[in-house]
């Protein structure tokens, strides 16, 4: 079920489906800063990732002496949230686990999602519970697509990213085709904490930032102008857009978690980056989206 929120500046669509971002617009002008969802590049807008980020290695884990299965980015996104309570600028939505997620997720859990619209932010709020008898582990991350470009262009060479309070780099890592983590330092050079977008600029791997190196990425325009700005605190990030595909939007995803590096061996509770609660314990992290 689609549910609104509204203000003077924004209407902003969710779904109960996976408790997701379907649309954000600019009421003064009906511009549209979210991904449609098209299939032909990419079938989401802005999915929640739990209790996994990325795939675990050969899609399948090792907890408490068992194998379990599991796809990238988990099972949430594609689950029906139930409506918890809802104002005309706040809307909360609850996910509980079933015998169907226990099957792959031997665990007990409440993931409560949260959205606030104030002016011309949007700002989203986790928490999970852990409502079982033993310790939980699990990873979230946010998939947000926006729009680029937006002006009309054909493709989104010369739009670009603004890293906040960086000048001349930013290092990050890639990924292998089947999504695990090439732990090769990289070095993407930057103009006043600027880069643009060239053709094939997203080809070649997402784009994993990890050692909280910036808590805010803006979406710039061909002009430099920003548009869209993500503020975060999370331990990692990742930007990405298809590659191969010149696909019009790109992703900023603040990370708690990531898929697993292709020479991980452990355990569940031996991934990087890896969240624990225990028995009784909550987990609260939120992050922003401005739409200018």
């Amino acid at each position: 079920m689609r549910y609104t929120l509204e203000n003077e500046n924004l209407k902003v669509e969710i779904d109960s489906f996976g408790a997701e971002i379907k649309s954000v617009k600019r009421k003064s002008d009906n511009f549209e800063y979210m991904w449609c969802g098209d299939k032909k590049y990419w079938g989401r807008t802005s999915p929640v990732l739990f209790p996994f980020v990325g795939a675990p290695k050969n899609k399948e884990y090792r907890y408490d002496g068992k194998t379990y299965t599991m796809g990238q980015h988990g099972f949430a996104r594609d689950m029906e949230f139930t409506l918890e309570a809802q104002t005309e600028e706040n809307i909360s939505f609850v996910l509980t686990d079933t015998a169907e997620t226990c099957e792959k997720y031997p665990f007990h859990f409440a993931l409560h999602i949260g959205y606030e619209l104030c002016k011309n932010e949007v700002k989203v709020n986790w928490t999970v519970e852990n409502t079982d008898t033993k310790e939980l582990y699990f990873s979230i991350g946010a998939h947000p697509a926006f729009n680029c470009p937006v002006h009309g262009e054909g493709n989104k060479t010369g739009y670009g990213l603004k890293f906040g309070g960086l000048a001349d780099t930013i290092h990050h890592h890639g990924n292998t085709p089947d999504g695990m983590a090439v732990m090769e330092d990289k070095v993407l050079a930057l103009k006043d904490g600027c880069v643009t977008f060239t053709e094939g600029f997203f080809d070649e791997c997402t784009y994993m930032v990890e050692g909280k190196q910036t808590g805010e990425v803006s979406l710039l325009d061909r002009e430099g102008i920003p548009y869209v700005t993500v503020k975060f605190d999370t331990p990692l990030f990742a930007v990405w857009s298809p590659e191969g595909k010149n696909a019009p939007f790109v992703c900023i995803e603040p990370w708690y978690g990531r898929c697993d590096a292709t020479d991980f061996t452990g355990t569940l509770q031996q991934r990087d980056y890896e969240n624990m609660l225990p028995q009784g314990g909550t987990f609260k992290a939120a992050y922003s989206i401005a739409y200018l």
